[in-house]
């Protein structure tokens, strides 16, 4: 038993660590103050004392740094090794969830994974991109970033989804389309294109909800729909801050600055009317609280659906062809 604690204070030490980004130091400090309080006794009433004032100084903090989060910032929010992943949200929000392999053309792309599951007592398509947690398992989802196989697969289930009138709700998260060769020689710019064209008339109604990045045309591939959706701390632009700092400036360390004019934040696209609505985050972000999170996500997904089934195709349709043609007017 002992041991057991032993390997436990170690591994949350390991974690506090880890899950800090350099501008939450004085959050990890006072993370780390009452980790030590923790492993040193949870009986003495002293201690306990102490650890509730931490914490409450912790919440303050947290609070502080967050309500000034450069876009910078929030960038590298989105980008958080521990962030919830596509098949985090679907463990939490859907049941019965059966995965559907494969495009039918080439293979399967394990960075988009997708299927038909049920919200509440309704069926629907979920499809998503994910990135993997360990090593061999990011190699194996190519770290989120889909090759043309995993979008034709993601038409394929959305073709599929209309067929059987199930809604889809699709989950960005992704630095953008797979860059290589392999991906140029197997027809990426069609795979994104031809998702856009199915996506802007399928009969069916389409929820998006950027939940970590949503980079370039890896995003738009799925992003496009009835409604869109971003968390509080995720990013949604045309290109990363890295590459458009390279195009820009010739140097990707003007990065920071990139992002800052290319209004990649929540907030930003909110005013320019490019996403419908922001989800807010528990505080510290997403990565804090995988639960709260994904009931604030599936409030959102449920408050769409209710309004898209009750609303008449030809009307829905039109809606979105509006939707889609108004941006940037």
């Amino acid at each position: 038993m002992a041991d057991n604690q032993n390997i436990d204070a170690n591994k949350n030490s390991t974690d506090s660590i880890k899950k800090y980004l350099d501008f939450e130091k004085p959050i990890q400090e006072v993370a780390d103050k009452i980790l030590a309080l923790q492993s040193a006794s949870s009986e003495n009433p002293d201690i306990n004392s102490q650890i509730v004032k931490l914490e409450e100084e912790l919440s303050a903090i947290t609070k502080k740094i967050y309500n000034k989060l450069s876009i910078w910032q929030i960038v590298q929010v989105a980008r958080h090794p521990e962030r919830p992943h596509t098949l985090d949200y679907i463990k939490r929000i859907f049941s019965d969830f059966d995965e559907l392999h494969g495009d039918r053309q080439f293979g399967d792309d394990q960075s988009i994974v997708g299927g038909i599951c049920y919200l509440d007592q309704t069926p629907v398509m979920v499809i998503g991109h994910e990135k993997g947690r360990d090593t061999e398992e990011k190699l194996r989802r190519n770290f989120g970033m889909p090759q043309p196989e995993g979008y034709r697969k993601a038409k394929r289930l959305m073709k599929l989804a209309e067929q059987f009138s199930l809604p889809i709700i699709n989950f960005i998260d992704t630095a953008g389309a797979y860059p290589g060769i392999e991906g140029e020689e197997r027809g990426q710019n069609e795979a994104i294109a031809s998702n856009l064209a199915l996506l802007s008339e399928i009969k069916t109604p389409v929820i998006a909800i950027v939940t970590g990045e949503g980079g370039s045309g890896g995003a738009l591939a799925i992003s496009v729909g009835d409604h869109l959706s971003m968390l509080e701390y995720s990013t949604y632009s045309v290109a990363s801050p890295e590459a458009c700092a390279s195009i820009i400036w010739r140097s990707s360390e003007k990065a920071p600055e990139a992002a800052e004019a290319m209004k990649v934040s929540s907030k930003e696209l909110l005013k320019l009317n490019i996403i419908d609505e922001i989800i807010k985050e528990p505080l510290g972000g997403a990565h804090r609280d995988y639960d709260l999170m994904s009931s604030e996500i599936k409030k959102s997904i449920l408050k769409s659906l209710k309004q898209f089934q009750s609303m008449p195709m030809k009307e829905l349709l039109k809606r979105r062809y509006s939707r889609i043609i108004s941006i940037g007017s």
